[in-house]
């Protein structure tokens, strides 16, 4: 497997940045889904201060020190300030969520020298992969591309 793709997933303690107050976005779900694999959740939000039970923190400088990665799943017009604010703190395991990406967050990616996932579901890689996951997962390890 990809080594970045490796110690995120080993990684345990992440920060999430793209969960919702109304519990309706995928972060939602994937908080949920990684809670039951043991991970521990550090929800990133400007304005909320819980959601689904978890205390929430304003931006990851709260969080330095605290978490090993951050999993991102916003529009990509805001991705470049979370990735600033991640290199800011040293944070080295970033994953981008599908549908976070745009040419304007790799030139970001690029100009910050950040060794970032993209373009990947964090849930065909999140150890157990369950469901559909686990179909897709077969899939892509069968034609390439996992």
């Amino acid at each position: 497997m990809n080594p970045l793709i490796d110690s995120f997933v080993s990684s345990k303690r992440i920060a999430v940045v793209g969960m919702s107050r109304s519990g309706k976005k995928f972060g939602n779900m994937v908080v949920k889904e990684l809670k039951t694999k043991d991970y521990e959740i550090f929800p990133v939000h400007p304005e909320a201060k819980e959601i689904d039970g978890l205390a929430c923190y304003p931006d990851l400088k709260s969080l330095n020190g605290k978490v090993d990665g951050v999993w991102i799943s916003i529009p990509s017009k805001k991705v470049p300030a979370i990735l600033e604010e991640a290199a800011e703190i040293g944070l080295k395991n970033i994953w981008l969520q599908q549908g976070a990406w745009s040419n304007e967050v790799q030139q970001s990616i690029d100009q910050l020298g950040l060794p970032v996932i993209s373009k990947k579901c964090i849930l065909m890689y999140a150890h157990p992969v369950h469901s559909v996951h686990k179909f897709h997962r077969s899939i892509k390890s069968i034609f390439g591309g996992l």
